[in-house]
C-alpha cells in the first residue's frame, strides 16, 4: 500500500506541469473529489486521492508564485523601468560626447581673437615697411622669386658678387643705378630681402595656428572659413608681389626715355590686397572679443544691441558704409599717386599751378590714349597721367574729409544723439581725429617734396583712417549670432534665479 501511494505521488507530479495553475481551482478540484469520490465503496482510496489533490495544489501554489515572483517582483519591475531610461540617457550622453569631439563650438577661444589681432598688427608693419622699401627704390634689387631658398641671406663673396650681378643687368640699374657700388646694392638688398621675409614669416605664422585651431575645434564653423579664407589671401598676396616686381624687369624698359619702376596698377593691386587681408584679420579678431564680452555681460549687450536696432540710426549706419567704400577708394588713387611718383609735382596747396586745377589740355593729354578714335582719353589719363592722378587724390581726400566732419555732426544732432551708444559715438570721433591726421600728413608730404618719413606717416595714417571706420561701423551693427546667443543667455539665468 505504501508502494502504491508513493507511485501515484510520482504520477501526480508529473501531471500538475502546467505553469500557471489557479489556487481556486485546485481548491475546487479538492471539494468536488471529496462529493464524488469520498463514497463507502471507495473509503480505502481516500487518503490516496487527498494525497493527489495535495500534491496538485502544492505544485500549482509553487509554480503560480514563482511565476509571479518572476513577473511582479519589485526588483525586477525596478530593474526593468530603469534599463530603458539608462540605456537611452547612456546613449545620448555617449552621442552628446561623440558630437562634442566632432562638432565646432559655438563661440571662438579669446586665444584666436588675440592671435587674429596680433596678426593684424603684423600686416600694418610690413604695409609701412613696403612703403619705405618702395620709397628707397629697393623693390626692384632682388630679381627673383625664390619662396623657399630666397629667405636665405647670401653668406660668402662669391653669392654677393651672384646677386649683385643679376641686379646689373636689370633695367633700374641700367637706366638709373649705373653707378652704384656692391655696398650701396647691399642696403637696397637687405630692405627688399627684410621685407620678403616678413612676408613668409606672416604665411607660416598664420597658416600653420589655422590648422591647429580647426583641428582642435577653437573656433566656429564660420571662423574657420575665415581663417581659411585669409589663409589664401596670404597666398594671393605673395604671388602678386612677386608679379608687382616682375614688371620693373622687362626689357622694353631698356628703351631710351623710360623710366625703370613697377607697374602702378599691379602696385595698387598689392596695396589694396595687403588692406583687405588686414581688414579682415581686424574685423574677425574684434568680433569673436565683442561676442566674448556681450555673453559675459549679457543684459548691457541687450541694452546696446535694442539701441542699435533703432531705425534713427539706419541712415548713419549707411553713411558710415558709404564713407568706408570712400577711404578704400581714396588709398588706391594714392597707390597711383605713389606708382607714377605724382607727388613730386605741383608741390604746393591748394593751388596746382596758376589755378585749382591744371589746364584741361594737361588733364586730358592725348599722349596717354593709346586708340586713334581716343575711346580710351579720359580713363588712361585718370591711371596714368601724373597730373590728373595727383588732382584725384586731391579731390577724393578732401570729399573724404568732408564726410567725416559731415558724419561726426549727423551723429551729434536730434533722435541720433539720443540713442547712439557710447562705444559707436566715440567710434565716429575718433575719425574726426585721425582724418584731420591724416590731411595733415598728406599736406605735408606734397609741400616737402615727399620726404621718406612724412611719406611713410602718411600711408600708415591711411592704415589709421581705414581701421577707424572699420571699428565704428562694427560698432553699429547688430550681429544676430551674437543677439541669439544673448538672448539665449539671459532665459538660462531667468530661469536660475526664478524662485522656486
Amino acid at each position: 500500500m505504501a508502494f502504491f501511494q508513493l507511485g501515484l505521488r510520482r504520477a501526480a507530479i508529473q501531471l500538475s506541469r502546467p505553469s500557471i495553475f489557479c489556487a481556486r481551482a485546485a481548491a475546487l478540484n479538492v471539494s468536488y473529489a471529496q462529493q464524488h469520490f469520498v463514497t463507502p465503496a471507495a473509503s480505502s482510496s481516500s487518503s490516496i486521492l487527498k494525497l493527489v489533490n495535495q500534491a496538485r495544489l502544492t505544485q500549482s501554489r509553487r509554480n503560480y508564485a514563482t511565476q509571479k515572483t518572476v513577473q511582479e517582483s519589485p526588483l525586477s519591475k525596478l530593474a526593468t523601468d530603469i534599463a530603458k531610461p539608462v540605456s537611452s540617457s547612456s546613449s545620448s550622453d555617449q552621442s552628446d560626447k561623440s558630437e562634442k569631439k566632432s562638432s565646432f563650438p559655438e563661440i571662438s577661444s579669446k586665444s584666436v581673437a588675440y592671435w587674429l589681432l596680433a596678426s593684424a598688427a603684423s600686416v600694418f608693419g610690413i604695409v609701412i615697411f613696403g612703403g619705405l622699401t618702395r620709397l628707397t627704390e629697393s623693390g626692384l634689387s632682388i630679381t627673383e622669386w625664390r619662396p623657399v631658398t630666397g629667405s636665405l641671406w647670401p653668406g660668402s663673396p662669391e653669392e654677393w658678387q651672384s646677386e649683385y650681378d643679376k641686379y646689373r643687368a636689370s633695367p633700374e640699374f641700367k637706366m638709373l643705378n649705373s653707378s652704384m657700388t656692391l655696398d650701396e646694392f647691399k642696403q637696397i638688398y637687405f630692405m627688399e630681402w627684410a621685407h620678403r621675409l616678413w612676408g613668409r614669416f606672416i604665411g607660416m605664422s598664420f597658416v600653420l595656428p589655422t590648422i591647429y585651431f580647426i583641428a582642435r575645434r577653437r573656433v566656429t564653423p564660420r571662423m574657420a572659413g575665415t581663417l581659411v579664407g585669409i589663409s589664401a589671401l596670404i597666398g594671393f598676396q605673395g604671388f602678386i608681389g612677386w608679379w608687382m616686381v616682375k614688371s620693373g624687369l622687362k626689357d622694353d624698359l631698356f628703351a631710351p626715355g623710360s623710366h625703370p619702376r613697377v607697374s602702378q596698377y599691379r602696385l595698387a593691386a598689392h596695396l589694396s590686397t595687403a588692406f583687405v587681408c588686414y581688414s579682415w584679420m581686424l574685423l574677425a579678431g574684434l568680433s569673436i572679443l565683442r561676442t566674448h564680452k556681450a555673453i559675459k555681460f549679457p543684459e548691457q549687450a541687450i541694452k546696446n544691441f535694442t539701441a542699435l536696432q533703432s531705425p534713427a540710426l539706419r541712415v548713419l549706419r549707411g553713411s558710415v558704409a558709404a564713407l568706408t567704400v570712400l577711404i578704400f577708394t581714396t588709398v588706391l588713387s594714392g597707390a597711383f599717386v605713389a606708382g607714377l611718383d605724382a607727388g613730386l609735382i605741383y608741390n604746393e596747396f591748394p593751388m596746382m599751378g596758376n589755378g585749382l586745377a591744371p589746364p584741361k589740355s594737361e588733364l586730358l593729354d592725348k599722349f596717354y590714349s593709346r586708340h586713334e578714335d581716343g575711346s580710351d582719353l579720359v580713363w588712361r589719363n585718370m591711371l596714368e597721367n601724373p597730373s590728373l592722378v595727383q588732382l584725384d587724390h586731391r579731390i577724393l581726400a578732401i570729399s573724404t574729409f568732408t564726410a567725416v566732419c559731415a558724419l561726426v555732426a549727423y551723429s551729434r544732432s536730434g533722435k541720433v544723439k539720443a540713442v547712439l551708444p557710447p562705444a559707436a559715438k566715440k567710434g565716429i570721433t575718433g575719425l574726426l581725429h585721425l582724418v584731420s591726421l591724416q590731411v595733415a600728413l598728406g599736406i605735408s608730404t606734397l609741400i616737402y617734396m615727399v620726404p621718406i618719413p612724412l611719406a611713410a606717416a602718411h600711408q600708415a595714417g591711411a592704415l589709421a583712417l581705414l581701421t577707424g571706420v572699420l571699428v565704428a561701423g562694427q560698432r553699429l551693427r547688430v550681429p544676430k549670432a551674437t543677439l541669439a546667443m544673448v538672448n539665449r543667455r539671459l532665459a538660462q539665468l531667468a530661469k536660475t534665479q526664478a524662485p522656486k
